[in-house]
């Protein structure tokens, strides 16, 4: 009875015509778009504006791919740069070989870039692409299944991947596809940061921290399946040490962090969209409120400055009157008087 396995293609090109689309930078690209994707939906719910993740993301995603490579590359120098090798491989980043590790470090370097160019806080980005990056892990994934790697010890599973290749010392058979775990692992982060920062609000660079906490205790037993070269150190592949270094200091940020900055920060880009889309017609309302009220204060002021001296008319009107009164009666009272001296002196 032959036993199920994952089939492997038997090549990691697929050719449009003349133009080669390799597999590997495929899902890599696929990755990037649905990172920028989630990342902007997320960024528009905390109130910044659409387009500012992509625009930042011109910086990092460079910067990512340039540090995974360095990582790789340097961690894994025997493949380039020992006896029979061929630096200029070093370059060939469409063969695969990229270091999560790098990438995250330098991309943040490009993102750090790109946020203050953009003027927006690095934390709170950093918090809305989160999962957006994980997902793009797991389809990145998947660029080493068109490449025949990341396998990890030989099992005869229904979901063994198959290997054919015998290149760099590769032996065929069927292995646990690593890959395919690590790929459902990063789902699975992606689905805990959201819910967790939707039930905790998290801030301030926290929902990444937990991104990278959560990922890197999945790496670390995932990395303990693999069979491939790499260095050892304690007994230990390298880049377990590496993940449970990370995972140390990601869970202790978080713990600092909400001790010392606890909520989640406002973000406010000017000409933002509410996550309804409706900011250009919130802005206009809200125009015209204040324009109305502008209006009506003006008006305000122009009355009063009319009433106060019809007021002062009237009432010195009023005076007025009650003057000439006044002397009109005097002016009797002396009239009287004198009528009055005329008729004793003919008495």
């Amino acid at each position: 009875m032959e036993l199920a396995f994952i089939p492997s293609p038997s090549s990691g090109v697929l050719y449009l015509g003349p133009v080669p689309l390799r597999g590997y930078a495929f899902c890599i690209i696929i990755g990037v778009f649905v990172a920028v994707w989630l990342g902007n939906k997320r960024w528009i719910a905390r109130g910044g504006r659409a387009g500012t993740v992509a625009d930042i993301a011109v910086w990092a995603v460079p910067f990512g791919l340039i540090g995974g490579r360095l990582y790789h590359v340097i961690t894994d120098y025997q493949l380039y740069f020992s006896e029979g090798r061929d630096w200029v491989d070093a370059f060939k980043i469409w063969e695969g070989g990229l270091g999560i590790w790098g990438a995250i470090a330098f991309g943040a370097v490009g993102a750090w870039i790109g946020a203050r160019r953009r003027g927006v806080p690095m934390p709170a980005y950093a918090d809305a692409v989160a999962p957006g990056i994980a997902l793009a892990q797991a389809i990145g994934r998947w660029g080493n299944w068109f490449n025949q790697e990341l396998y990890g010890k030989a099992t005869d599973l229904p979901w063994a991947v198959e290997i054919t290749s015998s290149a760099d010392g590769r032996v065929p058979g069927t292995y646990h596809p690593t890959f395919l775990y690590e790929s459902l692992w990063c789902i699975g982060v992606a689905l805990l940061v959201i819910w967790a920062d939707r039930r905790f609000e998290l801030g301030h660079g926290r929902a990444f921290a937990l991104y990278v906490a959560s990922y890197c205790a999945g790496r670390f037993w995932i990395e303990y399946m693999r069979v491939d070269d790499a260095h050892h150190i304690l007994g230990l592949r390298l880049n377990n040490w590496t993940a449970l270094l990370v995972f140390l200091l990601a869970v202790v940020y978080i713990v600092l962090s909400a001790r010392k900055r606890p909520g989640r920060e406002a973000v406010v880009e000017p000409g933002a969209e509410r996550a309804d889309g409706d900011a250009a017609a919130d802005d206009a309302t809200v125009d015209a409120g204040a324009a109305d009220a502008e209006d009506s204060r003006k008006a305000q002021d122009s009355a009063k400055d009319s009433d106060a001296p019809a007021g002062a008319g009237e009432r010195g009107a009023a005076a007025g009157d009650a003057g000439e009164g006044t002397e009109r009666h005097a002016k009797k009272d002396v009239r009287d008087v004198k009528d009055g001296a005329d008729s004793a002196k003919k008495a």
